[in-house]
């Protein structure tokens, strides 16, 4: 009876068909990922135009195959889904910061941000599956270079909107995040504004002590909430970039841990 009564608690809330449509997402994602790479975005990156609208194209392609994605997994009940405020990004030379408490988050905010340029992992210029979609795009590598940062801060002075995850890799579930001074450097540097995006995931699912086949025993539910602007001026008036951005940075620190605790 206990033994029973067990089961029914670890495989409530449909877990074997949300095991089947995580599965399936993660088949979907790399197959879908080559299919961009081979087949649609030579098509769009080959039709007629200046460099800049034909990088534009290939975020568009990118961000609509992110947000078809995440519509797969909320249409299957895989994830329930709230993005509040979203349409407060894209901004000229808006710097987007977040955190990242899962896999699944990035997907969601490139999908909802379309025409973002966005920091990723160099790791992803390795993988068979993002490489493609990540070169097209023009997306910046987060080699943590000099040159990475002058170039992120190029973007945003150019008036295009970045997308940047300050800690670098997913947060250690439990603990705040903790976030690299290079996003606060490269807001300093070139963005008009910050805005911070607060994620939860609960329960957790895909972090990095999570493989995809840990499904929980009950829905995850995401919930992406935009904050406020912050002006970066406030920070970077009558201060050097480096005590600027370290400003920043403790700035942000504080803000997340409250905001994630609210």
């Amino acid at each position: 009876m206990d033994l029973a009564a067990d089961t029914v608690m670890r495989r409530g809330d449909f877990w074997a068909w949300r095991f089947v449509c995580t599965a399936l997402s993660f088949a979907l994602f790399g197959i879908g990922g080559i299919v961009l790479r081979v087949a649609v975005l030579p098509v769009v990156l080959a039709w007629p135009a200046p460099e800049s609208v034909r990088r534009r194209r290939a975020r568009r392609t990118v961000g609509r195959a992110f947000w078809l994605h995440s519509q797969f997994m909320y249409r299957t009940r895989t994830v329930d889904f709230r993005f509040d405020d979203v349409e407060r990004l894209g901004q000229p030379g808006q710097m987007i910061v977040a955190n990242h408490p899962s896999l699944i988050d990035v997907v969601y905010l490139i999908g909802h941000v379309p025409e973002a340029n966005c920091v990723v992992k160099h790791s992803l210029w390795k993988n068979p599956c993002m490489r493609g979609p990540v070169t097209a795009a023009g997306y910046i590598s987060n080699d943590g270079s000099a040159e990475m940062l002058e170039r992120a801060a190029d973007v945003l002075r150019d008036g295009q909107t970045l997308i940047i995850f300050p800690e670098g890799t997913r947060t250690t579930p439990g603990q705040d995040p903790v976030f690299h001074r290079g996003a606060a450097a490269i807001a300093v540097r070139g963005a008009r504004i910050v805005t911070p995006v607060f994620i939860t995931v609960v329960p957790t699912t895909l972090t990095k002590a999570e493989p995809w086949y840990s499904v929980p025993k009950r829905r995850v539910h995401v919930h992406i909430r935009v904050g406020d602007d912050i002006p970066v001026a406030a920070f970077s008036e009558h201060a050097p970039a480096p005590i600027a951005s370290r400003r920043l940075n403790e700035h942000l620190h504080h803000l997340y841990a409250r905001e994630l605790k609210a």
